[in-house]
């Protein structure tokens, strides 16, 4: 007979059960809001977290643009970007981005750098869709909805 073990065996690629989830990000904190992404999307929320597979779920994120910085960090927060030229740096205030083209960007940015760099990182991004407004493509998944609001009293500003 074998014996029992407490080692728990790594999840393999084909074994993995990828869900879907829904967030609405309207009112939460920048910072809390993308540690919570970036666990999901990772998989360490399920028992079966292997880090070298992509065993984490997919996270949609609606009213994007309307996330909130503490604090001052709306204008004293700075996105630097290189061009590739001799003194071709850039930047930009968080509440430009915001106001801008595209304000997802803020919290992508910000889950992006809560994930391992590399392929499997990158791998674990593309489960990540953002939506500046309420409308999203994905409701054939029918998504589970995450309410982060709920979990902590901080991650609302103004809660």
């Amino acid at each position: 007979m074998k014996a029992l073990t407490r080692v728990t065996k790594p999840a393999k690629p084909a074994e993995v059960e990828k869900q879907w989830h829904i967030i609405d990000a309207e009112g939460l904190v920048v910072g809390r809001l993308a540690s919570i992404i970036a666990n999901v999307l990772r998989g360490k929320t399920k028992p079966s977290y292997t880090p070298h597979v992509d065993c984490g779920d997919n996270v949609i994120v609606i009213n994007a643009d309307k996330v909130r910085f503490t604090g001052r960090k709306l204008g004293q927060k700075v996105y630097y970007k290189h061009t590739g030229y001799a003194g071709g740096i850039k930047s930009i205030t968080a509440a430009k981005v915001l106001e801008g083209r595209f304000p997802e960007r803020v919290l992508e940015k910000a889950v992006e750098r809560m994930i391992p760099r590399g392929p499997l990182g990158r791998q674990q991004m593309r489960n990540l869709r953002l939506y500046a407004g309420t409308e999203h493509p994905h409701a054939a998944q029918n998504p589970n909805v995450l309410d982060v609001a709920s979990m902590n009293r901080k991650n609302k500003v103004g809660a």
